[in-house]
Order: C-alpha cells, then sequence, then structure tokens
C-alpha cells in the first residue's frame, strides 16, 4: 500500500481491522508529500518508483491508497505490474452512487483529482443523471497533516469549502483524499447531519479483502498479520504523525533512499 504522505494510513487502519491475518507493507513517499498539485508526470513517475519497490520486496496486490495518484497513474500501474492494483476511487464512486437519493453528489479533493476528472468519469458511468459538484481543496491535506485540524482558520477553511456543496443541494459528499477523514466531525458540522459522507477506508477494504479471496490469494484467517513501513524522508516524522492516523502504534520506519528507486519509474 502508498500514500504521498500518512493519509493512506486511514485505509490501513481499516484493512487491518477488516484482515488481521494479512502481512501489509505500507509506503509513504512523504519526500514528495503533497501529491495534490503535482503535475500528472511526476504521479506517474513517483507511482511507478512506490509501486515498483512495493513488487520488489514481494507484495501480492498493490492498494494505491492515495486519490491523486489513483486518479492519474492507476490505469499505468494496472497495466505495467505483475500483481493486481486497486485504487481508491472506484469503491468511493460507487458507494456514492449507491447512497445518493436526491442523485446530487458533492466532492471534496485536491486540485490534481479534481483536474483528472475521473471522478466524474467513474460517477457517470454508473449514473449519468447524477449531478457530481466538485470542489478543490488546496492545501487542505497539508494542513492535516501538519496537525492543524482544530484551529480556528481549519474551521473557516472547511466552511469555505462546504459552502459550494449546501448551496447545490447535495445529499452524498465523496471525502476524495485520505486525509479528509481526521477531520470527518467538522465537514459533518458544515454540511449537515442529513449529508451522508464516504471515505475511501471502508469501502477499499472490502474491495481488497474480496479481491485476494477471488484470485485465492488470501492468508490464513487463523493467523495474526503483521504490518511493516517504509517512507522516503524522515522517519521519525513519519511515525509520529503517522500513529495519529492509524491508531496504532508504529514502532519502527524504514527510510527508501534514492538509489532504491532509481530507474523503478522506468522499469515497472
Amino acid at each position: 500500500m502508498f500514500d504521498s504522505g500518512v493519509g493512506g494510513l486511514t485505509v490501513l487502519h481499516e484493512c487491518l481491522v477488516t484482515m488481521p491475518h494479512e502481512d501489509f507493507l505500507y509506503a509513504g513517499d512523504t519526500a514528495h508529500f503533497p501529491y495534490g498539485g503535482r503535475s500528472p508526470a511526476e504521479l506517474r513517475a513517483f507511482s511507478r518508483e512506490i509501486a515498483g519497490w512495493l513488487v520488489g520486496e514481494g507484495v501480492k496486490l498493490v492498494v494505491v491508497a492515495c486519490n491523486s495518484a489513483t486518479a492519474t497513474a492507476l490505469g499505468d500501474l494496472q497495466r505495467t505490474l505483475d500483481v493486481p492494483v486497486i485504487g481508491v476511487l472506484t469503491p468511493e464512486a460507487r458507494a456514492a452512487v449507491q447512497l445518493t437519493r436526491n442523485r446530487r453528489v458533492g466532492l471534496l479533493a485536491t486540485e490534481a483529482t479534481v483536474t483528472s476528472g475521473r471522478y466524474r468519469e467513474l460517477v457517470h458511468g454508473l449514473d449519468a443523471g447524477i449531478e457530481l459538484v466538485e470542489v478543490a481543496c488546496p492545501g487542505l491535506a497539508d494542513a492535516i497533516q501538519r496537525g492543524e485540524t482544530y484551529d480556528e482558520t481549519m474551521v473557516d477553511r472547511v466552511r469555505e469549502h462546504c459552502a459550494p456543496l449546501r448551496e447545490a443541494g447535495v445529499d452524498t459528499v465523496i471525502l476524495g483524499c485520505t486525509h479528509y477523514p481526521l477531520i470527518r466531525g467538522m465537514l459533518q458540522r458544515e454540511l449537515g447531519r442529513d449529508v451522508a459522507l464516504v471515505a475511501a477506508a471502508e469501502e477499499l477494504a472490502e474491495e481488497v479483502a474480496a479481491t485476494l479471496a477471488r484470485k485465492r490469494l488470501a492468508r490464513d484467517h487463523g493467523r495474526r498479520g503483521s504490518y511493516r513501513f517504509a517512507c522516503t524522508a524522515d522517519a521519525e516524522a513519519f511515525a509520529s504523525v503517522g500513529r495519529r492516523f492509524l491508531q496504532l502504534p508504529i514502532s519502527s520506519v524504514r527510510t527508501l533512499a534514492a538509489t532504491e528507486l532509481a530507474g523503478l519509474a522506468l522499469a515497472t
């Protein structure tokens, strides 16, 4: 599993709950965080490097636990890697289409995710009659990762991002970044109790479990699985911030040197 930072740990947490018998290896590309403002070419190159390293470590399935990377690089990875690759967008889009009652759905996401147009394609592929209101949230993931989650600046930021969704009368909102569940309570307050919030973690964990079972890759349910971590920048900082996202201990983190990733963007 990989993400640009620690946001994907919200997905990992749900996977650990759903599949406690499986082993997980999580890689955070913290040297290039955030992905939200990156170009498509950069996102594809970073994703190939990290995913290529994971495959080299012997993983049997890759989860792209980053909305920006999924929106831009998922197809590229699925075509080039020798293991199944699952992203966060499709499970969220499917859940939103199933949940909406008035067929007006909102999306809060990074600039890269909104610009890609992938959510619109997926939602309209399932129901062409749904109105999708997309709101880019520049800097929101950065602020959450820095721990600026409960101050007045964050409240103002969330109110600004939610205003177009309230005006459009959406009844379902996709949290299109794995960092956003950490401010779920704040978002719910601004949007109202009657608005359903859809996050990747729950939906994606079920899809991963089903894929492993269908491909006969699942481990024995009677065993206790493990989880390991790697990142491309400060390992201590990753562990410190990551515990808040994972809500479980992070005892050690391996730092990936640039030389370990060099050439993987071309090799995969």
